[in-house]
């Protein structure tokens, strides 16, 4: 019994001196050169989207999605095919080349939720096609609604908890698409500005 537990002690030994080293080795293989942990892209699954079956992937209809947020205005504005740029395989159109820079220069920002689906709909994983002119921005993030003869959805969205509607929705998307919602970056604190003299 002794001896049972002496060699049961030794190999538990063994594998303390020889497997951690190893497990080690395989953590290392999630770093880069630098040390910082590697960082892997997104899920993005465009023929899941609410794209026109055709060569240009072209997004919400050719409505500028910057235009919705309160920086371009806060309106629904279609865009034009000459002011027009390509994201990871999804087309946008543009009001002006000012909105066209804000968009390249934070493209994940202005990209719609849901993968421009009506997000009420994808509360229950359904792919409904909404109206461009029924939008909601909060938490950084364009919400698009189905407006029409069945009614409008836009208006029975705020008649919910905003945050919770929208996890319903993000975890249905992500069921379909694999693709995780855009998390929200925190905002910095607003800095005081600077007086003269002081």
């Amino acid at each position: 019994m002794i001896a049972h537990r002496f060699f049961a002690g030794l190999a538990f030994g063994f594998f303390l001196l020889f497997a951690a080293p190893v497990r080690a080795q395989d953590a290392q293989k999630d770093v880069d050169a630098s040390g910082a942990a590697a960082v892997t892209e997104p899920v993005r699954n465009i023929k899941e989207w609410n794209l026109p079956h055709s060569k240009a992937k072209l997004a919400i209809k050719g409505f500028d999605p910057v235009a919705y947020f309160p920086e371009g205005g806060g309106k629904a504005e279609k865009g034009s095919s000459k002011l027009s740029t390509e994201y990871k395989g999804v087309e946008y159109h543009f009001t002006s080349t000012e909105h066209r820079g804000m968009f390249l220069a934070n493209p994940d920002r202005y990209e719609p939720a849901h993968g421009g689906w009506c997000s009420w709909a994808m509360i229950t994983g359904d792919k409904t096609e909404p109206n461009p002119k029924s939008f909601i921005v909060k938490d950084d993030r364009l919400f698009l609604f189905y407006d029409g003869l069945f009614g409008d959805t836009k208006a029975q969205w705020l008649k919910t908890d905003h945050d919770t509607s929208a996890a319903s929705a993000d975890a249905q998307w992500k069921a379909i698409s694999g693709e995780s919602s855009r998390q929200v970056p925190e905002k910095e604190p607003a800095k005081p500005e600077k007086t003269p003299g002081g």
